[in-house]
């Protein structure tokens, strides 16, 4: 199907919400951003990807005081972040211009706050994909290959990675269904079912923005 939205996947570890939002851009035929922002981000700024991968979706401390010392700029073209400010900063910042340049056109994008990044275009649909706690340390353990024993501890410090990272950087709760325009739980359906609810979803999400424009 052709797809003229950028569609931000925010997902609960283990949901299974990077092979969904993955199998989504197929059925749209669209470009998939997951892991790629951190090479691209990488490639931008000159530092390592290893660097950036160890602290991907990790908020840091520093980022407001550097807005307050003003260390950076924010112009017409984003962000320009100093020597000053960390490492984590340095990521998000450099992300968020990435993010905002990669939505002039139809993309499938996950994590890193992105629909926030995105909130005020219109053909930006946010989805959060979630499951149940058992299921998903049932699905963490066998994808991830980790001990049953270790799994729950786990998948909880994943979520809080998450929900720190998004309430640092946006000043909003991770999760909370206001934020999005669609909630999914992942564990009642398999990943093809899932990508293609969803893919029905932005079929009618643009049927009807087309309708209202006319």
């Amino acid at each position: 199907m052709s797809c003229n939205s950028v569609i931000t996947i925010s997902r609960e570890f283990g949901s299974g919400g990077r092979e969904i939002a993955s199998k989504l851009a197929e059925r749209l035929n669209v470009d998939f951003y997951d892991k790629e922002l951190i090479y691209l981000a990488a490639k931008k700024s000159g530092i390592d990807p290893s660097v950036f991968e160890k602290i991907d979706e990790r908020a840091s401390n520093s980022l407001l005081y550097s807005l307050s010392m003003g260390m950076f700029n924010f112009g017409q073209t984003g962000f320009s972040p100093d020597d000053q400010i960390s490492v984590n900063d340095q990521l998000y910042l450099i992300q968020y211009e990435i993010i905002r340049k990669l939505a002039k056109n139809p993309c499938v994008i996950v994590g890193r706050c992105a629909d926030y990044i995105l909130k005020d275009r219109p053909n930006c649909i946010s989805v959060f994909i979630h499951a149940d706690f058992d299921l998903r340390c049932e699905r963490a353990a066998r994808v991830r290959n980790i001990s049953d024993s270790n799994i729950a501890a786990v998948v909880r410090k994943a979520d809080k990675f998450r929900s720190n990272y998004y309430r640092f950087y946006t000043e909003q709760k991770w999760g909370l269904p206001q934020n999005y325009n669609l909630t999914v739980n992942s564990g009642r359906l398999s990943v093809s079912q899932t990508a293609d609810l969803i893919a029905e979803y932005v079929r009618i999400f643009e049927t009807e923005s087309s309708v209202n424009t006319i």
